[in-house]
């Protein structure tokens, strides 16, 4: 089968010649080593046999965020100004938000040799935060979707894979909008203001989500944010009130027009699981293994493997620390409880990707053995 070819009939729950493998972010369209900017780490030569796997050997699965012609999708982007400085090799970010009299801000670093963004101030440091940031007049949604990213990946991939649309849902924004611990307190203790938050961003993501599955039917979808409610940060009853409340409509509309819609959610998922099968998805990820998880994935398979396409199991720390010979054994051990007994499809695909500039050679050597692996099914 042709590798896109193998992905879709995964997502729709056909036979298929052996499980697809994803690198998750790394898909060698993204990643470019001739980018002169300070902040690419793919401009080490470390990167590059790894670029080149991801690019020859693997289902590629491409994300693309969807944007819009005519809208704003932040609905404090008016009253906001944004400064970006660097510092010592650091790049900072600060916005803030001018409401009256009151002031709002919020700082992020990225590190030159880290492929991450660190949140070193929340933008809502309390209750009364919270309460002056609902004061912001409700934004309505309008404008047209910007196609071009998603259509333009699509024709570079050719046969070789596919564009994921990839989305926050209301939880993830209104969550992050707070430090992990201010978070989880008002969510647990303030569930009406909480909500007003949330419905605020309903508001604006779900006709978008609207408006992109019209445009571009058919696609895989990822949602990202219910981690945000799952265990050991909220109680399931939240999670529900949270994440299935607001998420259900959302995919309701991407498998309206055809399009296949999947949950991403790391770590604990035992006690949520009948909730994320009741929100109607039909793919799951990244199923960690204990002890960054709570279930193994011969359990997931066996209990919800006819509703979901299951995509993992792999831990990206093992691909960064194991020996290459007990690393197969995880391998093949995600591919058997992937695979065995009834389900939809399973997608072996690790948990996140590596972030360092320097890529180990152990690093390099263990994504080869799952290439080399998945070859000889």
């Amino acid at each position: 089968m042709k590798r896109r070819e193998r992905i879709m009939a995964t997502l729709r729950g056909e036979p298929v010649d052996r499980p697809p493998v994803s690198f998750y972010e790394l898909n060698g369209l993204d990643e470019n080593p001739d980018d002169p900017d300070p902040f690419n780490i793919y401009t080490h030569p470390s990167w590059l046999p790894l670029i080149e796997l991801a690019r020859e050997k693997t289902d590629r699965i491409v994300m693309r965020g969807a944007t819009f012609k005519g809208v704003l999708p932040d609905p404090a982007e008016s009253l906001t100004t944004i400064e970006t400085s660097v510092k010592n090799g650091s790049q900072f970010t600060t916005k803030t938000i001018k409401i009256g009299a009151k002031t709002l801000r919020s700082r992020t670093r990225r590190d030159a040799d880290v492929n991450t963004v660190w949140t070193e101030e929340h933008l809502l440091k309390d209750v009364d935060d919270l309460r002056l940031f609902l004061e912001i007049p409700q934004q309505e949604f309008a404008g047209s979707p910007d196609l071009n990213g998603v259509l333009l990946a699509e024709q570079k991939l050719g046969d070789t894979g596919i564009v994921m649309i990839d989305t926050p849902d209301p939880l993830c924004l209104a969550a992050s909008l707070f430090d992990m611990a201010t978070y989880t307190i008002i969510a647990m203790t303030e569930p009406d203001l909480f909500n007003q938050l949330l419905e605020r961003y309903a508001l604006l993501l779900l006709p978008a989500t609207q408006s992109v599955a019209r445009s571009l039917p058919g696609r895989l979808w990822r949602i990202y944010g219910p981690e945000y409610a799952a265990p050991p940060y909220l109680p399931p009853n939240l999670f529900r009130e949270y994440v299935v409340r607001y998420d259900k409509p959302m995919v309701n509309a991407i498998h309206r027009d055809g399009g296949f819609a999947r949950i991403h959610s790391h770590g604990k998922l035992k006690a949520i699981l009948d909730d994320i099968v009741s929100i109607g998805v039909v793919a799951l990820d990244p199923i960690e293994p204990p002890p960054q998880g709570d279930v193994e994935l011969k359990y997931v398979r066996e209990k919800y493997g006819k509703h979901l396409v299951l995509f993992g199991n792999l831990e990206v720390s093992d691909i960064e620390t194991l020996s290459s010979d007990l690393f197969a054994e995880k391998i093949k051990r995600a591919i058997d409880e992937g695979t065995t007994g009834d389900g939809r499809g399973f997608v072996l695909m690790p948990s996140a990707s590596p972030y360092g500039r320097n890529l180990s050679r152990q690093t390099l050597k263990n994504y080869c053995k799952i290439i080399e692996i998945v070859e000889t099914l």
